[in-house]
């Protein structure tokens, strides 16, 4: 059954953190203002420690309307533990990720319009472009829709396609990003919708020219490194809260 407790903003933060818990809510501003948002589709989780409970969004609010002490706290079938309301149900299927990976600290799920548009392909995301190295030999792919992912089935078929990789191209679907932090998870997350909008463009005027392997390799490992996935996060959060 599930639980609802109401806890002031500090009993929230003395579990989040009141730092961590202000870069959950840039985040998810980051999501929006990046146009990650699609209604009420899509979610963004924060693992609690070295457990398997979660934070994230009540169902009904969206990335823009992320503060600090609207973050909830659920356990691993998606009960709440902290904060007002429930959770989106589809977060269950990120709870098989963080137990099929323990390195994973944070997951960003979003169907934008051109990752939506190149998951109808029926192909794995191409990795053609210097700034979508990340990517490189980084992101597995599910070459079949198991339907929406509210279930343990779509959550292992999921977890099972990421296959050890930061990320995941859903056919029918989206993306799932995971991360070694908050800041990682949304940078990929980002970076991702730039690089399927790219693909669409050049698939538009003709076949695209794969990338020397050895030269996207040392590409991916130097777009990783935390001080530029960091330095970004910080960047596109002080854009988000200050647009135009």
């Amino acid at each position: 059954m599930e639980t609802t407790k109401t806890l002031a903003l500090d009993e929230i933060a003395s579990g989040l953190g009141q730092d961590l818990a202000e870069q959950f809510a840039d985040a998810c501003r980051i999501l929006h203002a990046q146009g990650h948002g699609a209604g009420l589709a899509g979610q963004l989780t924060l693992r609690d420690g070295d457990s398997n409970r979660m934070y994230t969004l009540a169902l009904g609010q969206g990335f823009d309307e992320a503060t600090p002490d609207g973050v909830l706290l659920v356990d691993e079938r998606v009960n709440t533990l902290r904060g007002t309301g429930r959770a989106n149900p589809g977060v269950l299927f990120h709870n098989w990720i963080y137990a099929r990976y323990p390195e994973v600290r944070s997951i960003a799920h979003t169907h934008p319009p051109a990752l939506s548009a190149l998951s109808m392909l029926g192909r794995p995301m191409p990795v053609a472009h210097m700034d979508a190295a990340m990517f490189h030999d980084d992101c597995g792919f599910l070459g079949r829709w198991p339907g929406v992912p509210t279930g343990d089935e779509e959550g292992q078929l999921i977890a099972q396609a990421l296959d050890g990789k930061r990320c995941a191209f859903l056919v029918n679907h989206g993306i799932v990003c995971t991360g070694r932090s908050l800041q990682e998870a949304i940078y990929l997350n980002v970076f991702a919708e730039r690089n399927a909008r790219m693909v669409l463009d050049a698939l538009a005027a003709g076949a695209i020219q794969p990338v020397e392997p050895a030269a996207a390799a040392e590409a991916h490992d130097f777009l990783l490194q935390p001080s530029i996935v960091n330095a970004t996060f910080a960047y596109w959060a002080r854009q988000a809260r200050c647009p135009g």
